[in-house]
């Protein structure tokens, strides 16, 4: 399974970044993007996205969702603010346990509950769109 983030060019780190996590996913596992912004988290073997983060900066939402066995589920959409701006640097820090919980420059954003039942097998990130990442810690 995979996490999906998409963002903006001009990158230090080649986009499309595609990268196994090493270890896979794990309890209080913590992931660090800095960058100007969309990107996943994924299945390997089977290319489902456990979770996709995409910034839509006209409707000034940040999309959540997963796809699994081919097919997208429900989006999520609410939240009280979107801290993703075109042309500015972004630190993303997701922390997984019993949900994904998304930080962006150091303000909890949202949690995303597991929709992918083993999670230890959410072992790639990648990185896609219109984006510049110069920093990137597992």
């Amino acid at each position: 399974i995979r996490f999906l983030l998409a963002v903006r060019k001009n990158q230090r780190q080649p986009v499309p970044y595609s990268n196994i996590i090493p270890g896979g996913m794990f309890p209080k596992r913590t992931i660090v993007i800095r960058g100007m912004v969309p990107y996943g988290f994924l299945v390997s073997r089977s290319r489902d996205v456990a979770f996709h983060i995409y910034p839509r900066f006209r409707e000034g939402i940040v999309v959540r969702n997963s796809m699994i066995g081919g097919n997208w589920g429900q989006e999520e959409r609410e939240m009280s603010m979107n801290p993703f701006m075109e042309g500015q640097y972004f630190d993303v820090s997701s922390i997984s346990h019993a949900r994904f919980k998304v930080f962006v420059n150091g303000q909890h954003l949202f949690d995303f509950s597991h929709r992918w039942q083993s999670f230890n097998e959410i072992d790639m990130l990648e990185i896609e769109g219109d984006v510049q990442i110069s920093y990137i810690h597992f």
